[in-house]
């Protein structure tokens, strides 16, 4: 029974500009570039494609083969030069991200720092900046109680420039696990081993009640090759508990 309740009316679908073919090319090209010129969205595998009037983002897994639909850009018919850009909410809904001019959506999704489509918006910033030294990597020294801030700088490295810059993981594997970027869990450096070829990362999010949860992932580099493992929560208090755990695993994580 419904008592009475009178559910919001769905709002209607913004109307869709027609493209003209000359005008289709430009934007993807755009949007292609943006790709390009961006370090973490190149290596995510990130590409556009053009379907039924609306431009959408997707990433390729290699591990896997899989193609997954990332964003939905649509160009509006008002305002005439401005976008839509949205995301799969399930089924047939799709959550506004952005609207604005093409600029405005694909700086949105390279600069993403929320999970939406990475997490990893600040890295992408700091290698570019690095990229116009001639360099992929920017200094990052090491403060006390494992806090760390760029040579000449005060203010506090993220936990994924500190991985990139200072420890060198690549970005595919600080981007794991991806689901907990998704669901807004911020990383924190809990411990690092004295040789800096193990660092262990807690990633927490509050909840509505004001508790927290989260878990923890085993940065660690193995053969010369960096990789991230998972942590059974109660395995997890220490680099020493977690790679024990792991060994009695055979190295597969959680």
């Amino acid at each position: 029974m419904s008592w009475g309740r009178k559910w919001p009316e769905r709002q209607p679908r913004p109307k869709v500009r027609k493209l003209y073919e000359e005008e289709k090319a430009k934007i993807l090209n755009s949007m292609k570039n943006s790709i390009i010129s961006s370090p973490v969205l190149t290596v995510l595998n990130f590409r556009v494609k053009l379907a039924r009037g609306m431009f959408y983002y997707e990433q390729a897994f290699s591990d896997t083969d899989d193609v997954a639909i990332m964003g939905r850009v649509t160009p509006l018919a008002n305002p005439a030069d401005e976008f839509l850009l949205e995301v799969d909410y399930g089924g047939s809904d799709w959550k506004k991200i952005k609207q604005g001019k093409i600029r405005a959506i694909t700086n949105t999704v390279s600069g993403d720092t929320e999970g939406v489509f990475h997490g990893l918006g600040v890295l992408d910033k700091s290698i570019r900046a690095a990229r116009k030294n001639k360099s992929d990597k920017l200094i990052i020294v090491e403060k006390e109680n494992l806090t760390f801030s760029y040579a000449g700088s005060d203010t506090q490295c993220s936990v994924q420039e500190i991985l990139f810059h200072y420890f060198g993981v690549p970005i595919d594997i600080i981007v794991e696990p991806r689901a907990w970027y998704a669901y807004r869990r911020t990383p924190h450096i809990k411990e690092i081993d004295e040789n800096k070829n193990v660092v262990l990362v807690k990633f927490t999010a509050m909840s509505m009640s004001g508790g927290s949860f989260g878990g923890t992932c085993l940065y660690i580099k193995r053969e010369d090759k960096w990789a991230a493992f998972t942590i059974r929560p109660n395995q997890s208090d220490t680099i020493q508990s977690a790679i024990m755990w792991l060994e009695k695993r055979k190295w597969v994580a959680w």
